[in-house]
């Protein structure tokens, strides 16, 4: 427990210092070109615990407070004609209260299209280091009763598109699924029937579709089974409800009162959903059919309240004994052949974070989605010890989310300060600071309430 503790807390500084770091040298870059004087550069906030002067003048520091940094610049504080005039004659060509509008809003707008930037390197890297691999979208199974058995998806379908987007693999048509979040409608699946080269459009109804859920699952909300494991008992608990009522090590599920279990994901769903209900199990033993009644021992977990378990695990295959090759995808990429996915990737997971923030906005979907630190660091951790490739591709998501939230609107961010601008640029002066003053003041307490908001999300998920 202290382990993982340490370990996301490392994480968490790691993923953090490497995002504030690129941001704000965005805004440093741009600056020293645009010949505004830098005083400091700073990673983190708080009283510096390490600071030192480099050969061009800038402070440059590191700070106890990771949740981002900032760039001190001449003449930043305080744009006001009368606060202008004070600088000495000879340091206002260095003052970034004196450069032109376009400079201003460049120097601005650089740390957010750093994120940016850094995102596309990072899934760059990915795409010629690693390809992109998954698994074919066909589908492995159909659960009775659901949206997509009311539409006519049959295991053995092939998804190849998701409301007109092609679809390689399991993990587009999750993103393309993603996209509909909170709303109404049809989702329209292009698909490929078992055994046919022609394509067939199914249409899946949906209303308000996930809008409450913190952990959303389109797929599986759908009632589409992705893959599954082959239902096989590996052994069973001593004294336990599974060795009472006759399982063995071996067996096969087959059926459950009645109902064919399609993998091991199923046949411990119907046991979870059966506390101390009797199941009649058929399973395969040898070469024929055993029957046997099995009665879930009812627990309390703390998140999930009451649910059955009969102590049995499964046999553990490789992927490579589950599926034939023709399930499994893999895409290979050079150094030039990377660069456009990079970008489209990029800009696809852009356009999804502002269409998401739309959404949270109007109410489509559950605030309950917006992570704090707490969150942050226990998926940077987790993706640390996936290997390099899988946090890899989360520090490239958070990155977007940043230079995504950050070009919002808001006074206290950049975008805030694009908004001030973009108003000078059409009213031929600055913003009155009265008014930039109350804008501060209520975008601090925008952006307090959603951390607030963040950090009790974070909170609920572990009590």
């Amino acid at each position: 427990m202290l382990l993982t503790l340490v370990i996301n807390i490392a994480a968490l500084i790691v993923t953090l210092g490497i995002l504030v770091t690129f941001h704000e040298f965005g805004h440093f870059w741009v600056a020293r070109k645009c010949g505004v004087r830098v005083l400091r550069f700073s990673v983190g906030f708080g009283k510096p615990f390490k600071s030192w002067y480099g050969k061009d003048g800038v402070e440059y520091a590191i700070a106890p407070i990771p949740l981002g940094g900032y760039v001190k610049m001449l003449g930043q504080e305080d744009t006001s004609v009368s606060s202008q005039t004070k600088l000495p004659l000879e340091q206002q060509h260095e003052s970034f209260a004196f450069k032109p509008l376009w400079q201003r809003m460049a120097i601005v707008v650089a740390g957010p299209i750093a994120n940016l930037i850094l995102a596309t390197i990072v899934f760059w890297i990915i795409n010629l280091s690693y390809g992109v691999s998954g698994l074919a979208p066909v589908v492995h199974g159909v659960a009775d009763d659901s949206v997509a058995a009311v539409a006519g998806l049959q295991p053995g379908d092939e998804i190849v598109a998701v409301d007109g987007s092609e679809t390689l693999m399991w993990q587009q048509v999750t993103m393309k699924l993603l996209e509909r979040l909170g709303e109404s409608g049809n989702v329209e699946l292009s698909v490929i029937p078992q055994g046919s080269r022609s394509v067939v459009t199914r249409s899946l109804s949906i209303r308000d579709w996930l809008s409450e859920s913190a952990t959303p699952d389109p797929v599986r909300d759908l009632g589409i089974v992705q893959f599954d494991i082959p239902p096989e008992v590996a052994s069973v608990l001593p004294g336990g409800r599974a060795e009472q009522g006759g399982l063995r090590s071996g067996d096969e599920v087959i059926s459950v009162n009645g109902v064919a279990i399609r993998g091991w994901t199923h046949w411990v769903e119907i046991v979870r959903a059966s506390p101390e209900l009797d199941l009649e199990v058929v399973v395969q033993r040898g070469s024929g059919l055993t029957t046997l009644i099995i009665r879930p021992e009812q627990i309390e977990l703390d998140q999930e309240g009451v649910i059955g378990t009969i102590g049995a695990s499964v046999v553990e295959r490789s992927m490579a004994e589950l599926l034939p090759e023709d399930r499994r995808r893999r895409q290979e990429f050079n150094a030039i052949t990377a660069v456009v996915p990079a970008f489209q990737e990029t800009w696809d997971k852009s356009l999804f974070v502002l269409d998401s923030i739309q959404k949270m906005v109007v109410g489509l979907i559950s605030v309950k989605n917006i992570n704090g630190p707490i969150t942050i660091a226990q998926v940077a951790g987790e993706t640390a010890s996936y290997g390099l490739d899988v946090y890899l591709g989360f520090l490239a998501i958070l990155s977007i989310s940043l230079g995504v939230l950050n070009l919002l609107p808001i006074p206290v961010l950049d975008g805030g300060h694009l908004l001030y601008y973009t108003i000078e640029a059409i009213i031929r002066r600055p913003v009155p600071e009265r008014l930039q003053e109350l804008g501060l003041q209520l975008g601090l307490l925008l952006i307090s309430g959603i951390m607030v908001l963040a950090i009790y999300n974070d909170v609920s998920r572990l009590l």
